[in-house]
């Protein structure tokens, strides 16, 4: 074994780690760190392993296939003079293409900006103008929103676009992104661009004034991660993983590229289908994987199969949600153990895990701090609070982010000291285990995705006929949690029917209030800050989907 000293810290590692006779450029790159060369590194050690199986379709990828289709875009984004730093947009389905796209772009020092292809075309302009983004790949599912976009001229500086070739011609303002990329087959791998501190992405999260905030991660942040999540969990060589939850979260792309760090085989939906999720835990022989509580909700309202057909899945993690005790406890009964994790775009995905031994014995928690992050609770200045107080999450660890995009104040009041202030409030109890209790920011989670009440209320007050609006979350069966929207109307001819449709052309579908109620004032405290709590209490109903 030996030792990488790094940042202070230290990474044990077995000399096969690094793969020999690939020069002196890879042993140059065992101080530094690019996302990009993980791909590399395990394609020379296991290249005819299979890194990726498409769960909706024959595409199978070993290692070095996929590898080489990485090389060939990358080389041909090299000769289309990518410079780095050079920011593109990936509106794109969970695919081969996606994470052709994110290790190219990663290899050459690019930054990916990955793209909520729920989002409609106002939305998804702002990302783009306030990111910077150049270039677009985009699929074909998208045509009309990016002909759009392409219509509006300098609203956004993109100025290349790449269309993933399906059954639709391609636009007469893009370039087939397979010529594209096998115009740079045979090129070998490409030069390193980016290292260290440099950016691989900026993902966008909504923020609570109604606008998204872009979260930078670099390579730095991204590889510390894939460190903590691998020295937490438990993976094994050979694993085989379920990966259906969309790669613009970061609960997709993180587990995605540690697969490539650890050598486990994707088996990527393309979207995701209860039914044919089960038939893929038996079809491909998955050991473990990574769904949101709506999903595994979703799987036991279809036919469970026998337990034989999944024998080989050691566990399921679950998160991005409150995950029910009704439902680990489901999913026990059937011999599956489900792992409740913790974990925030900013922190690169990890921040707690439930352990396997007391996923029952410590319900409702979810779980201790990773193996190299640092979770504690605290009060209002920041100071650590006692066990078994509430208090707010604040996490430390090289997996947090650099910062928000373009967004210094913002920075500045959620990394402080080097801890991350997540505005979630929890408990510690006496053994480390964290007890998520609320949310400080008021987020309302609807089937995994993140919904600002300030986005949307920003949305209501457009119309004409809303003085005042604010949005909570109600329990939803289906989804967990859905917007539900409060207004004040200055028409009494308006429905609760308008108010819903208002925003159907505004906002993805999953942000769109699922109900509204008129009321005559909104409830706010001296400061003016709308009292959500009374609000929850005052409409306590379950939301209707």
């Amino acid at each position: 074994m030996g030792i990488i000293v790094y940042r202070g810290g230290f990474i044990l590692f077995h000399p096969s780690h690094f793969t020999q006779g690939l020069g002196e450029r890879f042993r140059v790159m065992a101080t530094q760190v690019n996302i990009g060369s993980f791909l590399h590194r395990r394609a020379a050690m296991n290249p005819q392993r299979l890194a990726y199986i498409d769960g909706n379709s024959d595409v199978r990828l070993s290692f070095a296939e996929l590898s080489a289709r990485v090389d060939g875009l990358a080389n041909a984004f090299l000769d289309a003079g990518i410079q780095k730093g050079e920011r593109v947009g990936l509106l794109l389905m969970n695919s081969p293409e996606f994470v052709e796209s994110y290790f190219a772009l990663a290899t050459v020092g690019a930054v990916i900006v990955p793209l909520n292809w729920r989002l409609v075309p106002d939305e998804l302009e702002f990302i783009l103008k306030d990111s910077g983004t150049k270039r677009l790949i985009f699929g074909e599912e998208f045509l009309d929103s990016v002909a759009e976009l392409h219509a509006r001229g300098d609203k956004t500086d993109l100025s290349h676009y790449l269309q993933v070739r399906g059954e639709q011609e391609i636009a007469h303002f893009a370039q087939e992104y397979q010529g594209f990329r096998d115009s740079g087959m045979g090129g070998g791998v490409p030069d390193y661009g980016g290292f260290d501190e440099d950016m691989v992405y900026i993902m966008y999260t909504s923020g609570t004034t109604g606008l998204p905030k872009g979260v930078v991660h670099t390579h730095t942040s991204c590889f510390w991660a894939m460190l903590t999540i691998f020295a937490t969990a438990d993976y094994h060589d050979g694993d085989v993983n379920l990966a259906p939850l969309p790669m613009f979260h970061v609960g997709a792309l993180t587990p995605i590229t540690l697969n490539v760090y650890a050598g486990v085989t994707s088996v990527v939906m393309r979207s995701f289908d209860p039914a044919r999720a089960w038939q893929l835990l038996g079809e491909e022989r998955v050991t473990t994987g990574l769904l949101v509580p709506a999903m595994l909700n979703f799987m036991l309202q279809v036919k469970v199969p026998p337990a034989e057909t999944y024998a080989g899945l050691r566990w399921i993690m679950t998160g991005a949600a409150p995950v029910p005790v009704s439902l680990v406890k489901a999913y026990d009964e059937i011999g599956i153990q489900m792992l409740e994790i913790y974990g925030l775009t900013e922190t690169c995905g990890p921040t707690c895990l439930m352990d396997p031994d007391n996923a029952l014995i410590k319900a409702g928690s979810t779980g201790r701090s990773f193996y190299f992050t640092d979770v504690k609770i605290t009060d209002e200045q920041g100071e650590e609070v006692a066990r078994g107080v509430a208090g707010e999450v604040s996490v430390r660890g090289g997996h947090v982010m650099r910062e928000y995009w373009n967004r210094p104040e913002a920075t500045a009041e959620t990394l402080v000291d080097g801890w991350l202030r997540t505005g979630d409030v929890a408990m510690m109890d006496e053994d480390g285990y964290v007890f998520i209790q609320d949310r400080i920011k008021d987020m309302i989670i609807s089937g995994g995705e993140n919904v600002y009440p300030a986005e949307l209320e920003s949305v209501l007050m457009t119309h004409p006929k809303i003085s005042e609006a604010a949005v909570i979350g109600q329990e939803s069966a289906k989804w967990g949690e859905s917007p539900f929207a409060i207004v004040v109307r200055t028409d009494d001819s308006l429905s609760e029917s308008e108010v819903v449709n208002y925003c159907a052309d505004k906002l993805a579908a999953f942000k769109r209030p699922q109900g509204a109620a008129f009321v005559d004032v909104i409830p706010r405290n001296p400061s003016g800050k709308i009292l959500k709590r009374v609000l929850r209490d005052q409409f306590p109903k379950t939301a209707p989907v």
